[in-house]
């Protein structure tokens, strides 16, 4: 039987919890105004982060979500977000795992599509 993985998404402006684990920033561009010193993170993995084109199409409008999910999904399959997205599956395999994004709605974020697919 599988263990269920530990995965959890977190604003990267957010002070670390003691039960964050191996905290990742998944977004391609650098959280506007976070001094690198003061993001107390372990990794930035901006390679599983969606294309500039993508993103920009999605512009997290909430009514697009499941649209840039599926789109998402497909561009996960690519060689190169396909090796960070197993990186990311061995980090939540030895323990929780944070994944960390810069946008003000997580829930809709390319953080909440990755955290369910490595929960499952």
């Amino acid at each position: 039987m599988a263990v269920k993985r530990k995965v959890q998404i977190r604003r990267a402006y957010e002070a670390p919890a003691r039960e964050d684990g191996k905290r990742v920033l998944v977004d391609r561009i650098w959280p506007r105004g976070l001094a690198k010193v003061n993001a107390d993170l372990d990794e930035w993995c901006k390679q599983v982060a969606p294309s500039t084109e993508l993103r920009k199409w999605y512009h997290h409008d909430v009514d697009r979500f499941d649209e840039f999910s599926r789109r998402y999904h497909e561009e996960l399959e690519d060689t190169e977000r396909a090796k960070a997205l197993e990186h990311l599956r061995e980090l939540a395999d030895a323990g929780t795992l944070t994944l960390l994004t810069a946008t003000k709605q997580p829930e809709i974020s390319e953080a909440k599509v990755l955290a369910d697919i490595l929960r499952d």
